[in-house]
């Protein structure tokens, strides 16, 4: 039977979503099994820039989605962005380095089939519609998560 590794994602920045992604797939390659559950500022990673709509949407949850990072490639950093400064300083450094970008953690998650969930409750509060995330993301409640970590050989919070 494999390990198994949970790893909560409440942060939208750039570094820390790299952070979390790295460890999923590095995780997955020593064949641990990795659920990662999104919370609130962590939903922004699994948005589909593509399948974001307004419709059939509050004045607020229009603003949450008009003001939000609309996917992974729009997070900012958690330190130093500089208005977008410091994260292209940080991309071109790691391009220099031959080091992968978020997007290719995300889609390397993706095909090692490392579970995506969403936070049943966030997803309502900001208002966001299921059809707006990747189509690996299942949404589910704090009690689905909880009972997923407690059966986990390890847990993480980004």
């Amino acid at each position: 039977m494999n390990k198994r590794m949970n790893l909560l994602m409440f942060s939208g920045d750039y570094d820390k979503a790299m952070a979390g992604l790295i460890l999923a797939n590095t995780a997955r390659d020593i064949n641990v099994d990795v659920t990662m559950f999104f919370a609130f500022w962590g939903l922004f990673l699994l948005r589909d820039p593509e399948k974001m709509t307004l419709e059939d949407k509050t004045i607020y949850e229009k603003l949450m989605t008009v003001i939000t990072p609309k996917g992974p490639e729009a997070l900012p950093l958690s330190k130093m962005n500089f208005s977008g400064l410091g994260k292209w300083m940080l991309e071109e450094m790691m391009e220099d380095q031959g080091a992968p970008q978020l997007i290719h953690f995300l889609k390397g998650a993706r095909k090692k089939n490392i579970k995506f969930y969403a936070c049943k409750l966030s997803v309502e509060i900001m208002g966001f519609k299921a059809e707006e995330f990747l189509p690996e993301v299942e949404i589910i409640d704090a009690q689905a998560y909880l009972k997923d970590a407690l059966d986990s050989d390890m847990q993480l919070f980004i």
